[in-house]
């Protein structure tokens, strides 16, 4: 019996999922519902980004609706991630006096932790028995996805793989990220912003402009700073820890 309503509604929705306007509309309608969930039930657990990317996810598997199709219409909304992230310079420039005075200090706090997030994600992918493309697939995890995806092929990943692994980084960071930093200490505004802009990319620097605009500055700088380094590090990164064995 659902079988034969899926299929039903296969039939229906057919012509509708081939123009680009249901991509845009059934990720806008979903992330919508989602936000609205999240305010009549905040935690981190219903964070919009993770309700709506799971009930795409099982809206595509059940009408077996192929990712081809979607990302017809899905692709204008990867597009405005250009325009999306080019604003986040806005709280940047507007703090850019006092972050000059701590740029030293910021980037070495930035290199730091992008190398430790590469050398974390190849020892939890050695640990659990992951094969060599896999752990190169997860070396730029932190970055954004477009600069980790071309990491990866420079490196010998897997870019679909890797995009995974962005996704995954980004909403663990930006859903558990605020409450370990809090627990942990670093409750300052810098700290905080420098955190999740460094572990948790994009989608880290949009929950830390929900804590405020010094939160945002700070991980948008942050963020940019981890792409840079990481592109740079990643190839010579994976060769020390081929010749030292770890892969």
């Amino acid at each position: 019996m659902l079988d034969y309503i899926l299929n039903t509604f296969t039939s229906i929705l057919g012509p509708i999922t081939a123009k680009p306007a249901f991509g845009v509309s059934l990720t806008l309608g979903l992330f919508l519902v989602a936000q609205k969930i999240h305010k009549r039930y905040p935690s981190p657990i219903t964070h919009p980004l993770l309700i709506s990317s799971s009930a795409i996810i099982l809206f595509l598997t059940l009408l077996n609706i192929d990712y081809d199709t979607y990302q017809q219409g899905g692709q204008l909304i990867t597009f405005l991630l250009g325009p999306a992230t080019v604003a986040l310079a806005i709280p940047l420039y507007k703090n850019s006096r006092r972050i000059s005075k701590q740029l030293g200090l910021i980037t070495t706090s930035v290199a730091a932790g992008t190398l430790t997030a590469m050398l974390v994600a190849v020892f939890i992918v050695k640990l659990f028995g992951g094969t060599t493309e896999l752990v190169l697939s997860m070396v730029p995890k932190s970055v954004t996805t477009p600069i980790a995806i071309e990491i990866s092929r420079i490196v010998g990943g897997v870019p679909s793989l890797t995009s995974v692994f962005v996704v995954l980084t980004g909403l663990v960071g930006a859903i558990l990220g605020p409450a370990f930093l809090y627990y942990t200490g670093l409750s300052s505004p810098v700290s905080t912003g420098l955190a999740l802009g460094t572990a948790a990319h994009g989608i880290g620097t949009g929950r830390a402009l929900q804590e405020g605009e010094i939160h945002g500055a700070y991980s948008g700088l942050a963020m940019g700073l981890a792409g840079l380094i990481t592109a740079f590090a990643a190839p010579f990164a994976v060769k020390l820890f081929s010749i030292i064995g770890l892969f």
